[in-house]
């Protein structure tokens, strides 16, 4: 067996057309958005050029489309490893998604009416849901403790026999804290309810696996993993079986047809198989195997490549950690270096007596992009003590980052704490 190779960071730099263009500029926002490979620009570029034409006619181009959307499904299938192709489902984001969802939802409640949300959440993972107590739902709280993280502990006496369903993110765009959803998917099912997992901020990060983690839902913006603004949902076929759902009068009442109202932006679909490929190819190369064919199954080289990411992304953790703490920041949810396996390199902080629109303002200056604000996550900023208007800074690394970059925020930032003292 071939040893394992070391990550090829500046390598894969190379695959991204945006890092080769901007020079010296750090993208350090990968939270609200990553960059794309060269590779899936290719296969939007493809598809415009070669089949921008509908599905289901009998010329070639209408078939190519069908093949591409069949493909893609596979494709999302093997990174996500779900069962059945049929089971993933396209659309514009991971917001409508959970707005789709939580409609149908709301309309088989009985005496299980109980849906408990999170404080930890994006909010489109939380108003989606509140929005369902004119429909009968009784809203229940999964609160943050002041570690910034959920424990399972507190979920579970929220469980009983009305709950219905669980809401909860798989890692929190804000604060990068991991949460244990296979845990809390035990426990949810164990009360005889489902439970919902928003995957839009762990999916580049490390490998999802729908079976292991035993959710009934899962939804992911593709634009968050290498790929164009587009995001797709995956459900357990028979709950997405069950749920009543909009669809026009021809378009048969199973998934994933009954899932996807409206024409898809084919393009971008296209681009997100070849996101999946570009992470294939990268799980083949960690792994020793090349471009050889029949190896390996899609599945396993996704989860090689995201595996090797994850581990690599540890260390960028770590070392942003490091130069938060040396210029004086307060770090918001884990900082304590034994347990960064408990978070992504997404990190929410402030400087002592700097508001953060200076602290990303002087970033900016230094061609540095960071983000500043609430993070669409109102109720944690309150939690933490932040006021919505101001909130906090927010960096938040990619596998295409590297430690040199960090050093060069981090000297920003020492500048900025030097200057108040």
């Amino acid at each position: 067996m071939s040893e394992p190779q070391p990550f090829p960071v500046d390598a894969l730099r190379r695959r991204f057309p945006a890092i080769e263009r901007v020079g010296r500029f750090v993208f350090f926002d990968n939270a609200a958005g990553a960059q794309i490979p060269s590779t899936v620009l290719d296969a939007v570029a493809d598809h415009l050029v070669a089949r921008n034409v509908q599905r289901g006619g009998p010329y070639q181009q209408s078939r190519e489309v069908d093949a591409m959307i069949a493909r893609a499904r596979e494709s999302v299938a093997a990174f996500v490893n779900a069962p059945y192709a049929d089971e993933i489902a396209f659309g514009l984001n991971a917001t409508s998604f959970i707005r789709s969802i939580s409609l149908a939802v709301g309309q088989t409640l009985d005496r299980r009416s109980e849906i408990i949300v999170s404080d930890l959440d994006h909010e489109a993972n939380v108003a989606t849901w509140l929005a369902l107590a004119p429909m009968g739902a009784s809203l229940r709280w999964w609160r943050v403790r002041d570690d910034g993280r959920l424990h399972c502990a507190d979920l579970e006496p929220l469980l009983g026999p009305r709950t219905r369903l669980l809401a909860c993110a798989v890692a929190s765009n804000a604060l990068g804290s991991l949460v244990d959803v296979r845990r809390a998917a035990e426990l949810v099912h164990s009360a005889g309810g489902e439970i919902f997992l928003d995957g839009v901020h762990y999916a580049p990060h490390g490998p999802i696996d729908v079976q292991a983690l035993d959710c009934d839902y899962l939804v992911c913006s593709g634009y968050k993993i290498f790929a164009p603004h587009m995001g797709f949902l995956w459900g357990r076929y028979e709950s997405l079986s069950a749920l009543p759902t909009f669809r026009e009068d021809f378009i048969p009442d199973q998934p994933p047809g009954k899932i996807e109202a409206g024409t898809l932006i084919y393009e971008n679909v296209s681009g997100m198989a070849a996101a999946v490929d570009y992470l294939a190819e990268l799980g083949r190369t960690l792994t020793g195997t090349g471009v050889v064919v029949g190896t390996r199954t899609l599945r396993e080289e996704c989860y090689a490549a995201m595996t090797a990411i994850r581990a690599y992304e540890q260390g960028l953790s770590l070392q942003l950690v490091r130069v938060l703490c040396e210029a004086g920041a307060t770090i918001y949810g884990i900082s304590d270096a034994a347990q960064l396996t408990q978070r992504v390199p997404t990190i929410c902080f402030n400087l002592p007596g700097i508001a953060p629109a200076a602290v990303t303002e002087a970033a900016a200056r230094a061609s540095i992009g960071v983000r500043d604000g609430h993070m669409y996550s109102p109720r944690l900023m309150r939690r933490l003590g932040l006021a919505i208007e101001t909130g906090a800074v927010r960096a938040s690394l990619a596998h295409y980052n590297t430690p040199a970059e960090i050093h060069r925020f981090g000297e920003v930032l020492k500048r900025l704490h030097l200057s108040r003292r």
